[in-house]
């Protein structure tokens, strides 16, 4: 309906003409202003969740990085179902490479990094998240147990490092009281090796069923995504309600 501001020129209803009046329609203005508050809220909406996604990607790439223990190689440090939190920066300020780009989130997948700032290498007992060299796009977590340089020797379970028996009771078990023939597996009986620069030789804590380093090999420090230190959840998920979350793991440090 078009509006004329000219007082003049408006009429009234009669008094018996009040009854069957119709409401007049939105002035123009208020009708584009509503259209351009619901913009404004929209637009609001959609660059939040924008800067909410650039710095979640940000501080998964380059800070902490959130994963979910699947298996039971880690037990008794990890149980299947912990939720940890892993420090990108333990070790240095990471440049990620070989990187893949997906229509996913994240969008994009690397395989490599590069230390730009270092602040510290890689020690033993350090239990770490890295690409499987068997295949990449799986991440594995470990602990490392040998250095860059040093000699490793398994003979019936007792793991030697440079000719010193490694104290590693603490952290790890052996369910299986047999021990394996060492040209048959590697499990049990290692002979020496050395650790290549650069590189790592890792093991799972628990120590007969664990694909590790004396499978597979070494894991180059370039693919070591971070340093694995709090279990922020576990599930369970088994047993009564009450016992599907492990409350007493949650916040735990580890070590």
């Amino acid at each position: 309906m078009e509006h004329n501001s000219n007082p003049l020129d408006r009429t009234e209803p009669s008094s018996t003409d009040k009854d069957a009046s119709v409401a007049p329609s939105p002035p123009t203005e208020k009708r584009h202003t509503d259209s351009q508050t619901k913009k404004s809220i929209w637009r609001e909406y959609t660059e939040a969740i924008i800067i909410a996604m650039i710095l979640a990607f940000t501080i998964r790439v380059f800070f902490v990085q959130a994963f979910k223990i699947p298996s039971g190689s880690m037990i008794p440090s990890l149980q299947i179902g912990d939720h940890i939190l892993v420090n990108k920066m333990a070790y240095g300020i990471q440049l990620p490479q070989d990187c893949k780009f997906d229509i996913s989130f994240p969008p994009m997948t690397c395989y490599s990094t590069n230390l730009l700032i270092e602040f510290d290498n890689p020690d033993r007992g350090d239990v770490i998240v890295f690409r499987y060299p068997e295949d990449e796009e799986k991440d594995f977590i470990k602990r490392i147990v040998g250095l860059p340089g040093d000699t490793i020797k398994i003979r019936n379970k007792v793991i030697y490092v440079n000719g010193k028996q490694l104290d590693d009771q603490d952290w790890t078990q052996r369910i299986d009281p047999g021990i394996l023939d060492g040209r048959i597996t590697p499990r049990d009986n290692l002979d020496p090796l050395t650790v290549p620069p650069d590189s790592y030789f890792v093991m799972g804590d628990n120590r007969d069923q664990s694909l590790d380093s004396r499978f597979w090999g070494y894991v180059q420090k370039h693919k070591i995504k971070g340093r694995a230190f709090l279990v922020y959840w576990s599930w369970k998920g088994q047993g009564s309600i009450s016992e599907w979350v492990r409350w007493d793991r949650i916040g735990k440090i580890i070590n």
